[in-house]
């Protein structure tokens, strides 16, 4: 797996494999599909099941990335869209994020 973790990350380089094993464990497990809107922001649509997950995964993420934002709101059919922003300076590392979802999604 290769890290999309930026150097502005305080997460520990040692921590940074678990953390994006979770990441991968979630997009495995119940992602739907990928929506890249633009530069440094992409829609991943995932299972409402996995809300909890999703939540708990970008909250500690934005504890030691300050430059994410996400985003979540409900979409019919018992989905959940998380939405994954960045600056443009860390645009790269949102698209990384997404490659990676569309990899550990289409391994399930």
């Amino acid at each position: 797996m290769t890290s999309w973790a930026p150097d502005a990350c305080t997460l520990p380089t040692e921590e940074r494999p678990l953390r994006e094993a979770e990441f991968d464990a979630l997009f495995a497990d119940a992602l739907q599909r990928v929506e890249r809107v633009e530069d440094g922001r992409v829609r991943l649509v995932l299972d409402g099941a996995a809300e909890e997950q999703a939540r708990g995964l970008a909250q500690r993420e934005t504890g030691c990335c300050w430059f994410f934002t996400f985003t979540f709101w409900h979409e019919g059919n018992n989905a959940l869209v998380m939405e994954v922003a960045a600056p443009s300076e860390h645009a790269a590392v949102v698209e990384a994020m997404a490659a990676q979802a569309e990899t550990a999604g289409s391994a399930s």
